[in-house]
């Protein structure tokens, strides 16, 4: 049973988030699954599945609250330099947790990553579950796996030129047409919003190279919470101090 107490302030900060208006797009870097485990004296890889564990309760807050999309970012690409008795079942973890997402046909998959630096079964999976849910309307999950924000910004302009040269431009054409629209025309999450909120638990207070093209006017939120503590009433009020800060985007 809920205790009603906890119940009584999740329910006043909804409220008080209704009335200051929730961001489109939600960054979420999930962050202290090791950290978790360590301090209950678990294993790594526990930590990372009670990290699993929370995340179809987050994709559904953010749909309460009227969030279109989220970005989360569950394996960097210096992640994939971790020793292979720690990468390989979080890699499996990921696998797992992302077709669980597309099983529930609630939430439209979108791999955000090189998916080339990938083993080939993470690959498949993360491929898998973006055409599982296709068509799939409602809440558009970014699933940031082998994602770093130099490497994306890299691919972008490798994808801008390879296009470019089947279209048989010369190196002047592609330099005169090459502008920030274009640039953000070939990241992952073309077509998307910019974040308006990134969140990272676990009470550090950096990016790490998160969406660094994309964040740059967005406001940031740090939680001391690890990932797998994470709860409502901590996302509700990151909710509540975005809608409380006045958005100056770069101004």
């Amino acid at each position: 049973m809920r205790n009603p107490l906890y119940a009584a302030y999740e329910a006043r900060l909804a409220k008080e988030v209704a009335r200051v208006g929730v961001p489109r797009h939600v960054g979420m870097i999930v962050d202290g699954n090791r950290r978790f485990a360590r301090a209950r004296g678990a294993r790594t890889d526990d930590g990372h599945r009670a990290g699993a564990a929370n995340i179809a309760n987050f994709l559904q807050w953010c749909e309460e609250a009227g969030v279109e999309v989220v970005t989360l970012w569950l394996l960097s690409t210096d992640n994939l330099t971790r020793s292979q008795d720690e990468l390989q079942p979080l890699l499996r973890i990921i696998e797992g947790v992302v077709g669980d997402i597309a099983a529930s046909a609630r939430w439209r998959v979108h791999p955000a990553g090189a998916l080339d630096l990938l083993p080939v079964e993470t690959a498949a999976a993360l491929r898998r579950a973006a055409e599982q849910t296709a068509d799939v309307e409602g809440l558009h999950v970014n699933v940031a796996v082998g994602y770093g924000g130099r490497q994306e910004i890299a691919d972008a302009v490798r994808e801008m030129l390879r296009r470019a040269a089947e279209r048989g431009e010369s190196l002047e054409d592609v330099a005169r047409s090459v502008t920030t629209e274009t640039i953000a025309d070939h990241l992952y999450t073309a077509g998307q919003p910019d974040p308006d909120l990134v969140i990272r638990t676990s009470g550090e207070q950096r990016l790490s190279g998160f969406l660094l093209w994309q964040s740059a006017h967005s406001e940031f939120y740090f939680c001391e919470a690890y990932w797998p503590d994470f709860r409502k009433v901590d996302f509700l009020r990151a909710l509540r101090a975005y809608g409380e800060r006045q958005r100056r985007f770069g101004s």
